[in-house]
C-alpha cells in the first residue's frame, strides 16, 4: 500500500529532519531529484539534454528555491536555463546566485524552452495563479515539470477553483501529499524523491492500493474450495425498463470469481440468458441464501423497489447499495430500519446520489470530498465509495483509501453497474468491507484500462484510449484480476 500524508504532517515531519540536517542541505538533495526527472524527461521529449533549454517559473520560498538549486545541477549537464522570477524580491538568494554562477540566466521572458519547470508557489499556498503567473503559464506550449505540485491546485483536496498549472511530472519529495492522487489530471506522472522523510512520518492519512495489494485481498478458487466456500452473491437489480443493469452487474459477479450467483428480480429472464450459469428467480424471498447482496441498479423509485431494497436490508448479509437503492434511502429514510446493525453496507454514489442522501443530514460535497465521504460513512455507518475520477472509499472509523483513475473512460453508461457486481463478489467472500470496496474499484479502473486499448497488455491513456462501453468492461475483469495476481507473483 501507499501512503498519502496531510501537507500538515508533512510540515511537522519536515521540521524535524531540518532540525537535524545541515542547512541547505535538504533542499540541494531535492533539487538533485528534480533536476534527474527533468533530463530524464528532456532525454525523452528530445533525444539528449546538452544544449536543451529550461526555463524555470520562480515564486518566493522553498518551492521557488527547489527550482533555482535543479537549474544549477542542469547547467552542469549543459542545459541552458533561464530564471523568470515572479517576485524578485522574494526570490531564494542562495539558489539565485548559485544559478547565476553556473551560468544561469535571469529573464523576464520564457525565453522559447524545451521544458518548463514549475516553482511557482509550495504546500503552503492555496487558491488560483495570480494574474501575472497565470499569464505567464498560458503561454507555455511545452510539458511542464512541477515542483512538489502543480501551482494553483489546492495541495489538500486536489480542487482547482480558477487558473492552475497542469503538468507532464510531477516531483515530489519525502511522500505523497493529497493532491497527488486526488487530482491526477494536473499532476500528471508523480514522481516520489527520497530525502529521508520516512522515519519522521506519522500514519498515513490516505491509502493507495497497489496491484500485489489487491492479488492478495482478491480470493481466488484453491483445491479445497466448491461453489459455496468461494462466496455466493446475490443480485437484485434490474426492472422491466433496465434490464442491462441487472445483466451488467450480475456478470461483473460472475466473472469476478463468485462461486455461485443468485439474482432475484423482473429481469430474471434476460439476466438468464446472458449469464446461464447463475440462478436466477423473481423475488428476493425465493433467492436462496447468500453471503452478500447487491442491490439497486435500474431498480426503479417505486414502491416495487422499495420492497425489494428492504427485503434485501432484512437479509442481514453485507450489502453494497447503489444507484436506485442509495435514491431510494435517501427519499426514505425508514428503509435503514430494516438493516442489521451487525451486517455493513456499502454505498457507492457519484456525485449526484451522494447529493441526494448527504444533504438531508447537513453534509455537503465541496472541494474536500476525502472530508465529505468520511462524515457521511460515520453518519450512515457505512462504507463510503464516493465514485469520480479519484474515487474515495472511506470506512466509518475514519480509514480512507484513493483509487485514482488513469483515464476518462470509465465515465460510461453502466460503468457503475459493473463495479456494484465487483463490490459484491468481494463481499461474499468475507473481505473486509473497506478493502472490498477498494479492491473493487482498483479492478473497475484496471479493466477500463483494458477495454480502453487495442493492445490489452498496454496501459490506456486518453491519448491512445478508445470510448469504453460497460459491456466491453465486464469482458475485461479476467485480465484486471490476472494483472493483480500477477503483481502477487512477481512479488
Amino acid at each position: 500500500m501507499l501512503g498519502v500524508w496531510t501537507t500538515t504532517q508533512i510540515r511537522t515531519a519536515e521540521d524535524r529532519l531540518l532540525a537535524r540536517t545541515p542547512d541547505g542541505a535538504l533542499m540541494r538533495k531535492a533539487a538533485f531529484g528534480l533536476a534527474t526527472a527533468v533530463l530524464d524527461l528532456l532525454r525523452e521529449r528530445t533525444g539528449g539534454t546538452a544544449g536543451r533549454r529550461v526555463t524555470l517559473l520562480v515564486g518566493a520560498g522553498n518551492n521557488g528555491g527547489d527550482a533555482l538549486w535543479a537549474g544549477v545541477f542542469l547547467r552542469r549537464r549543459s542545459v541552458a536555463v533561464t530564471a523568470v522570477l515572479l517576485n524578485p524580491d522574494r526570490a531564494h538568494a542562495a539558489g539565485l546566485a548559485a544559478l547565476r554562477r553556473a551560468g544561469g540566466r535571469v529573464s523576464e521572458t520564457l525565453d522559447d524552452p524545451d521544458l518548463v519547470v514549475d516553482g511557482i508557489v509550495g504546500l503552503q499556498a492555496h487558491g488560483p495563479l495570480r494574474p501575472a503567473a497565470a499569464a505567464l503559464v498560458e503561454q507555455v506550449e511545452v510539458p511542464i515539470v512541477a515542483v512538489d505540485l502543480p501551482s494553483g491546485v489546492d495541495p489538500d483536496t486536489g480542487a482547482v477553483d480558477g487558473p492552475a498549472v497542469r503538468a507532464a511530472v510531477t516531483v515530489t519529495f519525502g511522500a505523497r501529499k493529497p493532491v497527488h492522487v486526488l487530482n491526477t489530471t494536473h499532476c500528471g506522472e508523480v514522481r516520489l524523491v527520497d530525502i529521508g522523510l520516512g522515519p519522521e512520518l506519522p500514519d498515513p492519512d490516505l491509502i493507495v492500493l497497489e496491484p500485489d495489494d489487491v492479488g492478495y485481498a482478491w480470493r481466488v478458487p484453491g483445491p479445497r474450495d466448491d461453489k459455496y466456500t468461494q462466496g455466493v452473491t446475490g443480485i437484485a437489480a434490474g426492472s422491466a425498463n433496465y434490464p442491462g443493469a441487472a445483466v451488467l452487474s450480475s456478470g461483473a459477479a460472475v466473472l469476478a470469481t463468485s462461486g455461485m450467483v443468485r439474482y432475484a428480480g423482473y429481469a430474471a429472464d434476460v439476466v438468464r440468458g446472458r449469464w446461464p450459469e447463475l440462478v436466477a428467480t423473481g423475488n428476493v424471498e425465493d433467492a436462496g441464501r447468500v453471503q452478500a447482496w447487491v442491490v439497486g441498479p435500474g431498480l426503479g423509485t417505486g414502491q416495487a423497489g422499495r420492497s425489494i431494497l428492504a427485503a434485501v436490508l432484512h437479509e442481514a448479509v453485507p450489502t453494497c447499495v447503489d444507484a436506485d437503492g442509495i435514491t431510494l434511502l435517501a427519499a426514505n429514510p425508514a428503509l435503514w430500519d430494516a438493516r442489521d446493525p451487525d451486517a455493513p453496507v456499502v454505498l457507492t454514489p457519484h456525485d449526484r446520489e451522494f447529493a441526494r442522501i448527504a444533504e438531508p443530514l447537513g453534509i455537503k460535497l465541496g472541494a474536500d470530498r476525502v472530508a465529505a465521504a468520511r462524515e457521511l460513512a460515520k453518519r450512515l455507518d457505512s462504507v463510503v465509495l464516493l465514485k469520480g475520477n479519484a474515487t474515495v472509499v472511506a470506512a466509518p472509523d475514519g480509514r480512507t483509501l484513493v483509487n485514482p483513475a488513469t483515464s476518462s473512460w470509465l465515465a460510461t453508461a453502466g460503468s457503475g453497474d459493473v463495479l456494484t457486481g465487483l463490490v459484491g463478489a468481494l463481499l461474499a467472500t468475507g473481505l473486509d468491507p473497506w478493502l472490498a470496496a477498494g479492491c473493487a474499484a482498483w479492478a473497475h479502473v484496471r479493466a477500463g484500462e483494458l477495454a480502453a486499448t487495442a493492445d490489452a497488455s498496454a496501459t490506456a491513456d486518453e491519448e491512445t484510449g478508445v470510448p469504453t462501453p460497460a459491456s466491453r468492461i465486464l469482458e475485461a475483469i479476467p485480465g484486471a484480476i490476472r494483472a493483480a495476481r500477477s503483481a502477487v507473483a512477481a512479488y
